[in-house]
């Protein structure tokens, strides 16, 4: 105790409560987007790591980018999946708390990876004969690790904050992971400072790479339009309006969640704009920025061949 407080162990994640009749329907997909994650992801990782074609600056960042979807679902799903499937509820205060770490780790860092791998677009684009010289080893490093660091350094501030909190309850988050907002919420301590703090660190880690992100685009639109082949021009704008569409749904979702005022409406379908930043981008990105990409497709067509191959002398050997 501590004076009329008491110091909560346990908390409760009501999920998705309200569709009680759709748990296992719920849990049959949110497996299989969970299972298409992983396998997309770790798929197009591998390919970056052993096909030599593939280590350039862009695939260097789309390696990062698949990394951190794998952990930024493992995160959020299996814990999903687990109280769909048996109806448990129940998390402890530090496994919350322990998530919300890693959540915000991972999100923060994939807020400036998009912005940096937008970048690395634009200079490839719109300034070809520089784009060796400026995109060298040693700034790829830096922008990734950048990325990640900032991620890191900004959310254990906050969780230095949010632990100096004191919670009496009710012990019910009503989302389907330990959001920081729906944690505030069942603190009895003057929360002022640590929501206006989370709006300062959500604008700081949106709205900047967000901007960033559509200027380079911009710029990269500007440069396609100067193409004289017109199905050059469609398959161009095919791909950034691809991307743009999945970013502007990253960051939009996290600024309605995070950023704008809470009216009764955004409560309502908080959940559904969290899917958005938490579920699709993981599944949508290595889609969008691989599956897509010719020289992804030509690395995993050798990758497969070579497998088929192998097998095919081992039955011939056995033979």
């Amino acid at each position: 105790m501590h004076g009329n407080k008491t110091l909560i162990t346990e908390l409760i994640l009501l999920g998705f409560e309200e569709l009680h009749d759709l748990q296992i329907f719920l849990f049959l997909v949110f497996l299989v987007i969970y299972i298409l994650t992983i396998v997309a992801n770790f798929l197009t990782f591998l390919l970056i790591v052993t096909d030599q074609h593939l280590h350039t600056p862009m695939y260097f960042f789309l390696g990062n980018l698949s990394c951190l979807e794998m952990l930024y679902s493992s995160t959020i799903l299996p814990r999903l999946l687990s109280g769909l499937l048996t109806g448990k509820k129940v998390i402890s205060f530090k496994q919350c708390l322990t998530q919300l770490y890693f959540f915000g780790c991972l999100i923060g860092t994939e807020c400036y990876l998009l912005c940096v791998m937008s970048y690395d677009r634009f200079l490839a684009i719109c300034k070809p004969f520089h784009y060796a010289t400026l995109m060298n080893e040693k700034l790829c490093i830096q922008l990734a690790a950048g990325s990640w660091i900032n991620g890191i350094v900004f959310t254990s501030m906050y969780l230095a904050f949010v632990l100096q909190l004191w919670y009496c309850g009710p012990y019910e988050i009503d989302h389907f992971f330990c959001d920081s907002l729906s944690l505030i919420e069942i603190s009895c301590n003057n929360t002022s400072f640590v929501k206006q703090l989370s709006v300062i660190l959500s604008f700081m880690f949106t709205f900047p790479p967000f901007l960033l992100t559509v200027l380079s685009y911009v710029y990269i639109i500007a440069a396609i339009l100067k193409i004289p082949s017109t199905a050059g021009r469609q398959k161009a704008f095919s791909t950034c309006s691809s991307h743009l569409i999945v970013v502007s749904l990253f960051y939009g979702s996290l600024i309605i969640v995070y950023i704008i005022p809470k009216t009764e409406t955004v409560r309502d379908v908080n959940k559904i704009f969290s899917l958005l930043y938490t579920v699709l981008p993981p599944i949508l990105n290595p889609l969008v920025y691989s599956l897509r990409n010719m020289d992804v497709r030509e690395a995993l067509r050798k990758a497969v061949g070579k497998i088929l191959e192998g097998q095919f002398v081992n039955q011939t050997l056995k033979v």
